[in-house]
């Protein structure tokens, strides 16, 4: 068995904090016009300052605009400009910014190496408790993501959020779903299990995931989703090492985005890379660095794309 977990040195990049939804496990959003938008020449100079820093991904991140807003045009420009922006200084895009109309996806296949969308869960009951003020979180228009990433050859991410009032049933229907999207495109790179940890900022009452479940949820993923699917966990909200290391043994193999900041659980800060290795290292774990997509779809790339992440895959080669 290989003994290789991997991570994507990355940095987030926040359009707007601006969001119509209203999740009460929420520690990210803003109300809408409570907060500025991301200007380009402030993301310059932040990306900039990065260069030469070890990151390689730039994940775009940001709040809703309501698909119907007037200002829904300009914040999709915004997104992509930022992704213009990232690979034009060699970064590596990866945009998770809510549902997109097709054509959205579409166009933004062409500035990012891959995307992203949490399907958190699909069980309805969730739209009358800490959904019932979030109109994209119901269930069909993420799944629609996940198929229209499939037709348009997106390598995706997407994952299941735990501890916000499902059931196992719930955790095995959801994964189900998305082994089956996956089954017809092939284009799901990573599954995350996110444990929903407690923040400043909610206001729902719930305790949030019991962290001792998780490598269950490791086991019944692993039972579920085809083996051509990484398990993803974050390590900055598996608080216990041993957690993190059983999650490993049955079949977790990669960590996430590492980097200064966690923009959605900003209480819960990232551990430091040689930290985690260190962690690893006595049960012979070796940590390495990825790229935001895996090689396997480099060929779904368009050609500007392509040559940027060739570049990357030849300097992490040489680095190791």
């Amino acid at each position: 068995m290989s003994r290789i977990v991997t991570y994507s040195p990355a940095y987030t990049v926040v359009p707007t904090y601006e969001c119509f939804n209203h999740c009460s496990y929420c520690n990210f959003r803003s109300d809408p016009g409570q907060s500025s938008w991301l200007s380009l020449s402030k993301a310059e100079k932040k990306l900039l300052s990065l260069k030469n820093q070890g990151m390689i991904e730039v994940l775009i991140l940001s709040g809703e605009v309501h698909p119907k807003s007037k200002y829904r045009q300009a914040w999709f420009q915004l997104i992509y400009d930022l992704c213009k922006l990232a690979l034009s200084l060699e970064f590596l895009p990866h945009t998770n910014v809510g549902p997109l109309s097709r054509s959205e996806m579409k166009k933004l296949k062409q500035v990012n190496v891959s995307m992203g969308l949490m399907l958190e869960q699909i069980t309805p009951k969730l739209l009358e408790t800490v959904h019932r003020n979030a109109p994209s979180k119901i269930p069909h228009l993420r799944l629609q993501q996940l198929q229209w990433a499939g037709e348009l050859r997106i390598p995706f991410t997407t994952g299941l959020l735990l501890g916000i009032g499902e059931t196992v049933n719930d955790w095995k229907e959801t994964l189900e779903a998305i082994a089956n999207i996956h089954q017809r495109w092939g284009h799901i790179q990573e599954v995350i299990l996110q444990p929903y940890s407690p923040g400043n900022q909610k206001i729902w009452n719930g305790g949030g995931f019991e962290i001792n479940l998780l490598p269950e949820v490791v086991a019944i993923a692993s039972q579920i989703l085809p083996s051509t699917i990484t398990l993803q966990i974050p390590p900055n909200l598996v608080t216990k090492p041993e957690i993190l290391l059983a999650c490993l043994e049955i079949g977790a193999r990669d960590l996430g985005g590492i980097g200064p900041y966690d923009e959605v659980n900003p209480d819960y800060a990232h551990p430091h890379y040689r930290a985690l290795a260190k962690v690893l290292e006595p049960r012979k774990w070796q940590l390495i660095k990825r790229l935001p997509v895996y090689s396997k779809y480099d060929d779904w790339l368009p050609g500007n794309l392509k040559n940027i992440v060739s570049k990357w895959r030849i300097k992490l080669s040489i680095d190791r």
